[in-house]
C-alpha cells in the first residue's frame, strides 16, 4: 500500500462480536431478532462519529450510508455490502473473543463449553498462518466473523475514506443487511434509495479470494398424506405418513447427489427437515447446482423418486412444490466484465495473488445480482463459519482492508 494506515477493524471486531445479532428462521418479524438492531445502532453511531450525516437504520434493520465521491471524474457509484446477523446454527449469545498472538502452528484448546480443540491438521489454512494473530471464541459459541469480520472491515474502509483524502475515489454506498443468514438479507433492500452501480459483498472466507459464481437454489416440499386408522385395525389398512417420508429419503442415491458426497460443481439434493404425524408429513428439501438445466433435473429426479417410493402405497398421495431461491450471480456479472476484473487488480495491488472461486451455497450478492446490483464476494479472512472452532487472523483482516481501500482507487482511476 502506498499510504501508511492506522487500522481500526481490531478495536471494532472485538467489540461488534459481543452484541448478539443470531438470526432467528422461525420468526416472521422483521428483522426475525430485534437485537440485530442493537449493533446496527452502534454502526450508525459510529458512521455519523466519522462524519457520514446521512448514516442512519430503517425500519426493517437495514443500515445504509453515503460516502461521498472526492473525484472529478464520473465515477461509478459503488456499494459495499456486509451482513449483521450470525447464524442460528450455533449461539452467539456471550460471545469471548480471545487473540492468541504469534500463532506458531500449535493445537488450540479452548477454555469454555466443551472445550473443542482447533487442530492444525484439521484446519489447512492454517499452515499460512505462522505467525500471525489468530482469533477465536472461547469454545461455548461461534465467533460470528461471519459477518461481524465484514462488518469491521468495511467500517475501518468508512474510517480510511474519511480520514485520509488522498484516497480518491467516486461515492462509495455502505450496507449492511440483517437475516443474512436465514436467507432473507436482500428481502427488503431498497435498492433506488441505495443509490449504486456495482456492489461488492465482504462475506467470503480465505485470504486473497474473490467468488464470482454461486449455487442456484431451489427450495422443494414433499407433502406426503397417508391413510390413518386405529393402530388395533391397521393391518392391511395403514398407510403411514411418517414411513412414506421416510422411504422417500431412503431412496436418494447414498453414492451422490447429497452434500456429503459432492464437491467443486456437482450439485445436490438435500433433506432438511421431516415433520408430521401417521397421517400427514412433509420434507424439506435444499435443492443446488451451479447449472440451471441440472437443477431443474434434480426436481424432476425428486420428483421421479416420490412417485416410486407412492407405488408402494397405493391410498396415499403425495405432491412435491418447488420453489426458487436465488440464482448463480455469474450470469451477471458476466455482463459487466470491470465488476470482478477490479476486484482481482485490487487483490493484487494489496500484494496477494487472487483466488478466483466458486461459493458452494449463496450469499446477499446473488440476490442483489438479480434485483440489479451487480455483486460479486470478497474475502474476509474468516474460517469454520457457524462453529465454534470459527477463526480469523487479525493479518488476514487487514489485506481485506488493503483490498478495499485500492478497490475503490482502481474504480477512480479506471473512470
Amino acid at each position: 500500500m502506498s499510504l501508511a494506515l492506522q487500522h481500526t477493524f481490531l478495536e471494532r471486531f472485538l467489540r461488534y462480536v459481543q452484541i448478539d445479532t443470531e438470526s432467528d428462521p422461525t420468526s416472521q418479524t422483521v428483522p426475525s431478532t430485534a437485537k440485530q438492531k442493537n449493533l446496527g445502532k452502534v454502526l450508525v453511531a459510529e458512521l455519523q462519529a466519522m462524519g457520514i450525516t446521512n448514516a442512519h437504520l430503517d425500519e426493517y434493520g437495514y443500515v445504509y450510508a453515503t460516502i461521498p465521491s472526492n473525484s472529478e471524474k464520473k465515477v461509478p457509484v459503488i456499494c459495499f455490502c456486509s451482513h449483521m446477523d450470525t447464524s442460528p446454527d450455533c449461539s452467539g449469545n456471550g460471545v469471548k473473543p480471545i487473540l492468541h498472538k504469534n500463532y506458531q502452528g500449535q493445537d488450540i484448546q479452548l477454555p469454555d463449553g466443551d472445550r473443542p480443540t482447533i487442530r492444525f491438521k484439521d484446519h489447512p489454512d492454517l499452515k499460512d498462518q505462522i505467525g500471525h494473530d489468530l482469533i477465536t471464541a472461547s469454545g461455548a459459541t461461534l465467533l460470528g466473523a461471519d459477518n461481524k469480520a465484514g462488518v469491521s472491515e468495511i467500517m475501518d474502509l468508512c474510517y480510511q475514506l474519511t480520514t485520509n483524502p488522498t484516497i480518491k475515489h467516486g461515492e462509495i454506498k455502505i450496507l449492511f443487511t440483517p437475516d443474512e443468514e436465514i436467507g432473507r438479507g436482500a428481502n427488503h433492500v431498497d435498492l433506488k434509495k441505495l443509490g449504486a452501480d456495482f456492489g461488492y459483498t465482504v462475506d467470503g472466507e480465505q485470504r486473497g479470494s474473490l467468488e464470482d459464481e454461486t449455487f442456484s437454489a431451489d427450495g422443494a416440499t414433499i407433502t406426503v398424506k397417508g391413510v390413518v386408522i386405529h393402530p388395533g385395525y391397521a393391518k392391511n389398512r395403514m398407510e403411514n405418513s411418517i414411513k412414506i417420508a421416510a422411504d422417500i429419503v431412503a431412496a436418494l442415491p447414498k453414492d451422490q447427489l447429497s452434500p456429503e458426497t459432492t464437491a467443486d460443481k456437482q450439485g445436490f439434493i438435500h433433506p432438511v427437515t421431516i415433520e408430521g404425524n401417521a397421517e400427514k408429513a412433509t420434507i424439506q428439501f435444499i435443492v443446488r447446482d451451479f447449472d440451471n438445466s441440472k437443477l431443474a433435473q434434480h426436481g424432476e429426479f425428486l420428483k421421479a423418486t416420490m412417485d416410486k417410493v407412492l407405488e408402494n402405497y397405493p391410498n396415499s398421495t403425495a405432491t412435491l412444490e418447488i420453489k426458487e431461491q436465488y440464482r448463480n450471480m455469474k450470469e451477471i456479472l458476466d455482463q459487466y466484465p470491470q465488476v470482478v476484473d477490479n476486484a482481482l487488480e485490487a487483490i493484487r495491488r494489496a500484494g496477494m495473488q487472487p483466488k478466483q472461486r466458486s461459493i458452494r451455497g449463496g450469499t446477499d450478492g446473488s440476490r442483489l445480482s438479480f434485483m440489479g446490483l451487480p455483486c460479486p464476494n470478497i474475502f474476509t479472512g474468516g474460517h469454520a463459519f457457524h462453529s465454534p472452532q470459527e477463526w480469523v487472523t487479525v493479518q488476514d483482516m487487514q489485506k481485506v482492508v488493503e483490498t478495499l481501500v485500492e478497490l475503490v482507487q482502481v474504480w477512480e482511476e479506471r473512470s
